[in-house]
């Protein structure tokens, strides 16, 4: 299999140009060709039946001499009389036959033709023959030209063809010139492009100071890095939370299990059995949270349907019996289109987190605004202060008071509640309530099936 050759855009662009140029100036020379060439022909016989008149004027003043005289590029002339009898005739033709046989009709004094050659001649030439009227008969005038060559003339042809070669040098040199200079910008891009690493993703491509596409294209390539420079400070940040967070359950069951075998015969076995599942319970939960917000980060999504929040919470409240009070507040037909699974982990998430922070009360409410279905949680403990409300939906990312409250929590509860928020096309934030914190979940409405 033979491989295409790829050619640069550069020499791409400039045979584009060259060939296109060279297309419109072999157009252009024909065009200047035959409009020569008419000009020329039609000067020619001008001058031929000139010569002839002059001639016929001769003839009828009767002073027609036996030689013509001869001028460079003039007609060449033979007069007949009325017995047909050469009387005169020009140098190239004297003494030889008659150049034509052809007479104007009876009722016209004028006729022409071409003759490829005529007699005594030895190329093609244009005849023009004119009949005069004398005493004796009518007489006829010959004259003939040579006919124009479809190039009209060497000198011509020369001056088109350098013409046309230094339009399309040109073209060609120009062409170069400007795609070279516009590719210029796009080399400085790809050159500090392959440069740039994980390492070193803080560097930007040089944006041109020209306002086109190529300016365009280095602001958006600038702006994808920042985007990057944001991923990989996320993935950094996670990577090592997680890496801490996995390692706390790993390192407690270890200690565990190494002080009961320093003296396995006092070690309460049934102690560190336990212990060790919880430690593992906690990683089995760290993993778990992991996973989902994979999943979520891919935007994976299986079949939507539509779910009513109101029976989606009444079903989670009959299911799971809570320490605190929960006082569900339900707007029946409230509906959106999503996951059926993720909208209840969102609201597990929701309710645990309230669970943990709440004195002695929750509140649960679903209700319409206009197109967007709302749903809030509401505990009465001691809130979350305003300058921290960002920060409870970053991942691990745990308050001084939760730690205090749940040493066994993931950190991830709220990250994945905002994930799935967003996966839906909606938003989880935390707004003013008078006691405790209030999230409140809004999501586009969707029509009951």
């Amino acid at each position: 299999m033979i491989e295409r050759r790829a050619w640069s855009i550069r020499l791409r662009m400039t045979l584009l140009t060259t060939i296109i140029t060279a297309l419109v100036s072999g157009v252009v020379a024909i065009l200047v060709m035959v409009a020569t060439h008419g000009r020329a022909d039609d000067y020619r016989r001008e001058k031929t039946i000139s010569a002839a008149l002059r001639l016929v004027h001769d003839v009828k003043r009767g002073t027609l001499p036996a030689v013509l005289p001869h001028e460079r590029e003039a007609p060449v002339l033979q007069v007949l009389d009325s017995r047909g009898r050469i009387v005169a005739a020009s140098r190239q033709v004297r003494g030889g036959p008659r150049v034509a046989s052809f007479v104007p009709p009876e009722a016209s004094v004028y006729s022409s033709t071409r003759l490829c050659p005529p007699r005594g001649l030895q190329r093609c030439m244009n005849v023009v023959a004119f009949r005069v009227y004398q005493p004796d008969g009518d007489w006829i005038v010959y004259a003939a030209s040579n006919t124009v060559p479809w190039y009209v003339s060497v000198e011509l042809v020369l001056f088109v063809v350098g013409l046309a070669l230094l339009l399309i040098g040109l073209t060609a040199l120009s062409t170069w010139r400007t795609v070279n200079r516009t590719l210029a910008p796009v080399g400085a891009i790809r050159a500090e492009l392959a440069e740039i690493t994980a390492t070193s993703s803080g560097r930007r491509v040089p944006v041109p100071a020209t306002r086109d596409e190529i300016r365009m294209l280095a602001e958006t390539v600038n702006a994808t890095l920042d985007r990057l420079d944001v991923a990989l400070e996320k993935q950094r940040r996670f990577t090592s939370d997680a890496s801490h967070d996995l390692r706390s359950p790993i390192a407690a069951a270890r200690a565990q299990v190494e002080e009961a075998l320093i003296a396995p015969e006092e070690a309460d076995w049934e102690n560190v059995g336990h212990a060790v599942l919880n430690s593992l319970e906690r990683l089995q939960a760290i993993v778990t949270d992991l996973l989902e917000l994979a999943r979520l980060d891919a935007g994976t999504r299986s079949h939507d349907e539509v779910v009513d929040l109101a029976a989606l919470v009444s079903i989670e409240l009959g299911r799971v019996e809570r320490s605190k009070e929960v006082v569900p507040d339900l707007q029946v037909e409230t509906t959106v289109r999503g996951e059926r699974l993720r909208l209840t982990r969102l609201l597990t998430n929701l309710l645990d987190n309230a669970e943990r922070h709440a004195e002695s009360r929750i509140e649960v409410r679903v209700r319409t605004e206009g197109d967007t279905a709302v749903l809030e949680v509401v505990d009465d403990g001691a809130g979350i202060a305003p300058e921290d409300r960002e920060v409870v939906f970053q991942r691990f990312a745990r308050l001084k008071d939760s730690r205090e409250r749940d040493a066994g929590g993931t950190g991830l509860g709220l990250p994945i509640a905002l994930q799935v928020a967003r996966a839906h096309g909606g938003t989880l934030s935390i707004e003013d309530s008078e006691k405790g914190a209030r999230f409140v979940l809004r999501l586009p409405r969707a029509a009951r099936a």
